[in-house]
């Protein structure tokens, strides 16, 4: 098989020496690579001297090197053919957009400028149409899996849902939301992008829906910062990659451990979007990450259909409990004496007859009856939350343990119960969970730590599911009766906890004085940690 040695940079910005110097010196050292690949702006306003000296033969590159188009109006003179061309000697522009196949049989997408905010588009940007174009002409190929490696100026909107931090860079304000659905579409191992002045490493994430669809490569987006900043941010990335087309598919598709869930997923549910987002306010109909058009002001006819959601025709309200509600919070019904904490879309409170005296619950304040009915907006800060206590608990030298029945219950509750990090490790928790279910003939399934219960719940499927604060999960599809004290039992057991006299709550629960002294504990402990108070 060939290995391809490839070098990709961020913005050179006229930088000519600088790159090529920085070039060399990594050939002396480590041999030759087999490409420069450049996103982000390739010229700058200083780039006129030395580019001439490259333009007119006097040097060369060391390295046959492949730019993107302009991303702005004065640069737009250095690109005298749009569809690419020679710029100088072993200087390619690849071209407003399109595949570049070499002879090792590796494809590189490529789609220059960055997204026209008028119509029609300049010179310098790409549309909707330009997108449509590329991804319908890789699309139609006969068994598309993906392409080896995505060129872009602009990051991709949101790459940093699921992800590790981007630093000062926000990926929900950054970024081009045509390149997000570029990449979900083409699937790329290697993404590259620049114009930030960041570097910034993902994670790798998953282009497949665990237990739903068959498994597919990782693919890893990397922004470059800018040639020879001052703040040492990195601007070149040397890596190896055998071409898709020659690589064994088991080998291809392999995950690796720090794998997360792909970031787009909601647009590839979606497709293409051809309306402004709305907010909120003015669509209250959009609350579910189950409904395929969650950021368009309409819903289209078809969706419904697609769906096999016969009640999707007409926009209609967050469902309404049937009776009263106990846990939604502008109910009568909630002993608010319990509430610790509350943010914007969720609340914490303790549990009535909880397990220990920091057990809690995670609510949302709306109507909401699981975790697979919640807006985004919910989740982020149902994740918020979790990580809050994440860092609260283990402060204390404890560890969560989350849980959620889906059955039975007309209001979303995740129960966070700590457990004493040197009363046992989480891979004791995990064969607590699964001897008890083996037991009782349930099948308790591990799923990858960066999924969720989306991916493996359709809206209204009856399930259980366990999750520990490193991100590991344990989930049970349920399909006939299931014991309503399942997880409190597990946790309560000998094997953990050693309190089987508090398997069941109403065992357990305190005169209303001793719940508000515990609550008001609590609060002040926590409160260091709560983000609702600082946001």
């Amino acid at each position: 098989r060939a290995v391809s040695r490839r070098l990709a940079c961020g913005d050179v910005e006229g930088r000519l020496e600088a790159i090529f110097g920085r070039v060399r010196a990594i050939q002396a050292k480590s041999g030759r690579f087999d490409m420069l690949l450049c996103v982000g702006n390739f010229f700058g306003s200083t780039s006129e001297a030395e580019w001439a000296e490259y333009r007119t033969g006097a040097k060369k590159a060391p390295i046959p090197t492949y730019v993107l188009g302009a991303n702005n109006q004065d640069s737009l003179s250095y690109f005298p053919d749009v569809s690419g061309c020679e710029l100088a000697e072993n200087i390619t522009y690849l071209g407003r957009r399109g595949v570049y196949s070499g002879c090792s049989g590796l494809q590189i997408a490529y789609l220059s400028g960055t997204e026209a905010q008028e119509q029609p588009a300049p010179a310098h940007s790409f549309s909707v149409k330009d997108v449509a174009e590329l991804k319908t002409s890789l699309l139609s190929t006969p068994n598309f899996r993906g392409v080896d490696i995505l060129l872009t100026s602009p990051w991709p909107r949101d790459v940093g849902t699921f992800a590790n931090s981007a630093g000062e860079i926000d990926t929900k304000k950054c970024g081009s939301k045509l390149v997000s659905d570029l990449a979900a579409s083409l699937k790329p191992r290697y993404h590259f992008a620049a114009l930030e002045k960041a570097y910034y490493e993902r994670l790798p994430y998953r282009n497949h829906m665990v237990l739903q669809e068959t498994p597919q490569h990782v693919t890893r987006f990397i922004a470059l910062a800018d040639v020879g900043n001052t703040s040492k941010k990195k601007y070149l990335y040397a890596f190896s990659i055998v071409p898709m087309s020659s690589m064994d598919p088991t080998e291809l598709v392999k995950q690796p451990q720090d794998v997360t869930e792909n970031p787009y997923r909601t647009l590839r549910k979606e497709g293409p979007k051809s309306k402004a987002p709305l907010c909120a306010e003015e669509e209250p109909a959009c609350q579910f990450f189950f409904d395929l058009n969650k950021h368009q002001g309409k819903k289209r006819p078809s969706d419904a259909k697609e769906r096999g959601d016969s009640q999707a025709k007409q926009a209609k309200k967050p469902p309404q409990p049937m009776g009263p509600c106990w846990f939604c919070l502008a109910s009568p019904e909630v002993e608010k004496h319990l509430v610790v904490s509350i943010g914007t879309h969720c609340y914490l409170a303790l549990a009535k007859g909880g397990l220990s005296p920091d057990h809690v619950l995670i609510l949302p304040i709306g109507h909401y009856q699981s975790v697979v009915d919640l807006s985004s907006e919910v989740l982020e800060e149902v994740t918020k939350y979790k990580a809050a206590l994440k860092e609260f608990f283990r402060s204390k030298g404890k560890r969560y343990v989350l849980f959620e029945r889906n059955y039975r219950s007309q209001h979303l509750q995740l129960q966070v119960v700590p457990v004493p990090l040197d009363l046992c490790t989480s891979e004791d928790i995990k064969e607590a969970f699964v001897a008890q279910a083996q037991e009782q003939q349930i099948e308790l399934l591990e799923i990858p730590e960066h999924s969720d219960i989306a991916q493996v719940a359709q809206p209204g499927t009856p399930y259980f599911y366990v999750e520990l604060d490193t991100g590991e999960k344990l989930f049970h599809r349920i399909r006939g009766r299931f014991p309503l004290q399942f997880g409190r039992c597990v946790l309560a057991s000998e094997a953990l906890l050693a309190q089987p006299q508090r398997a069941d709550w109403r065992q357990c629960a305190a005169q209303r004085p001793e719940e508000a002294a515990q609550a008001r504990a609590f609060r002040r402990e926590f409160e260091p940690f709560d983000f609702s108070l600082r946001d």
